[in-house]
């Protein structure tokens, strides 16, 4: 496929976007060159591949799901800046 001055215009017009007329030939010699590309890649046989989800080969390990803390109720509540029973206490953001 060859994008020709005309066409990057075009595109430039739908795109809202102005473009010098330096810059618009420019422009199309690297879209064309891009597309060339493209289109050798579109050549190349890629039956046999199989599609990647990660560049790591790797398997996560499962573990049991286990509770590891328990009853640390008191030290994460004395952490609060006032004293509640029941619920971490914080001083009011919104009025």
């Amino acid at each position: 496929m060859s994008i020709d001055k005309n066409t990057i215009k075009h595109i430039s017009k739908l795109a809202r976007i102005s473009v010098e007329e330096k810059k618009a030939e420019s422009l199309a010699k690297d879209l064309s060159s891009i597309f060339r590309f493209i289109e050798k890649l579109n050549e190349l046989n890629t039956d046999k591949v199989v599609p990647l989800t990660s560049i790591a080969e790797t398997t996560l390990k499962l573990r049991i799901d286990e509770v590891n803390s328990k009853n640390i109720k008191e030290q994460i509540l004395g952490n609060s800046p006032d004293e509640n029973k029941d619920f971490f206490v914080v001083p009011k953001v919104v009025e």
